[in-house]
């Protein structure tokens, strides 16, 4: 429709290769938004057991992807090793703005289930891993030194964008609260905080050169915790999930504007065969063999983290960030932005028209089946019997300030 109607007031068709810096931007400022947005949702526990699950899928599931995608790219679409390896880091993550619905709901809400706990968590933590495995593409297409994309995109931009987007989130948040206690901060203009942390959590982390989106998401992640069950959580989440909303739309109508026959064309047969192949092979395959041993040990349960592998404006945001970069050719850039605009159809249409069927079943199907049969189920580790983290996720939880739970 958004290209139509360009068509019709005579504006200018957007090319995502000459364009890349606005789309750079507007993709980078939606995805922002839904990191945060989703670091505020998330209830669990900080330990090993009960993150095994993200674990699986950042260790085993995403580097599967990866390595699936370049030994496409390399071997059906003709890209170098570099520019195979930027494509897979692009298509690997889950997206945080177009998944977010099928995800956890808002602070709050008691109903944190193991599937949509491991979507929502995926995507904030995968879409900033990915970056790593783009600049490892860069380092390769160069022919640097992979102990400096080690030492430098690994060892100092990751923890340092963890630590530092943790403890930003947490002061961000003792700030708030100290302001509130104090009458100095207007429970009404809660909802804007969600502007100022994003763009502090995001400037601090950038500014000394490690991954901001990793701290966006921790930030929110942290903040969250320092005052758990306060209203003011609430309020801030259904101000960025606002923003999201508006995000997500300006990129689609972004992306609908930039839809030409020549480019749908330019990734060929082979491209349009991994947009298909990762929607209905890699990606589920990948995903199911991952969470093999899980807590997850309901097929259904897994099938559905399988196949909501949503690739949206991550995807898109990272091609066009590569571009930037200038290291690709040509042909190779046109390639790989083209075939992950085709990836990125597909999956709003697949994961689209499924999302409420397939949601509606595994809440009436499998999560209601497992709730009938008690709370006592097997966990990763072996143990029978007790309570744990997916269980304390699911018990009614003291309401603070006299704030209601909110709704789904």
């Amino acid at each position: 429709m958004a290209a139509v109607a360009l068509t019709v007031f005579g504006f200018g068709w957007l090319d995502p290769i000459k364009d890349h810096t606005l789309l750079e931007h507007v993709t980078e400022l939606a995805i922002l938004v839904a990191l945060f947005s989703a670091g505020l949702k998330v209830d669990r526990e900080l330990n090993w057991r009960a993150w095994a699950s993200i674990g699986r899928m950042l260790g085993i599931v995403m580097p599967l992807t990866i390595a699936a995608v370049v030994a496409f790219g390399t071997g059906l679409l003709g890209l170098s090793l570099g520019a195979a390896i930027i494509l897979g880091a692009a298509l690997a993550p889950t997206d945080p703005v177009l998944a977010g619905d099928i995800g956890v709901g808002p602070p709050g809400d008691e109903d944190e289930h193991e599937p949509n706990f491991t979507l929502t968590a995926e995507a904030g933590l995968n879409d900033g891993l990915a970056f790593p495995f783009v600049f490892l593409g860069v380092f390769v297409l160069k022919g640097d030194s992979l102990a400096e994309w080690v030492l430098a995109d690994i060892l100092y931009g990751v923890v340092v964008g963890v630590a530092l987007g943790a403890l930003t989130g947490v002061l961000l948040a003792r700030s708030v609260f100290f302001l509130r206690d104090r009458g100095l901060l207007n429970p009404s203009l809660d909802g804007f905080l969600a502007i100022g942390a994003i763009l502090a959590l995001y400037g601090v982390v950038e500014t000394v050169g490690a991954y901001g989106f990793l701290a966006v998401f921790v930030g929110g992640l942290a903040g969250r915790r320092y005052e758990r069950d306060h209203e003011v959580n609430g309020r801030v989440h259904d101000a960025s999930e606002l923003l999201e909303k508006f995000g997500e739309l300006a990129v689609i109508l972004l992306l609908g504007s930039m839809l030409t026959f020549d480019g749908l064309a330019e990734p060929g047969w082979a491209g349009w065969g991994l947009a298909l192949a990762l929607v209905f092979v890699i990606r589920p395959v990948a995903a199911n063999l991952g969470l093999l041993g899980s807590r997850m040990d309901r097929p259904g349960e897994r099938a559905y983290v399988a196949w909501f592998g949503v690739r949206g404006v991550g995807s898109l945001y990272y091609v066009v960030a590569a571009v930037g970069l200038g290291v690709l050719s040509d042909s190779e850039a046109s390639t790989i932005v083209w075939t992950a605009i085709a990836t990125v159809l597909v999956s709003i249409v697949a994961h689209g028209v499924t999302a409420g069927p397939l949601s509606s079943f595994l809440q009436t199907h499998v999560l209601q089946t497992r709730g009938e049969a008690g709370e006592g189920a097997e966990s990763e580790s072996g143990d029978v019997g007790g309570e744990d983290d997916g269980d304390r996720d699911r018990r009614p939880r003291p309401e603070r300030g006299g704030a209601e739970p909110l709704p789904a």
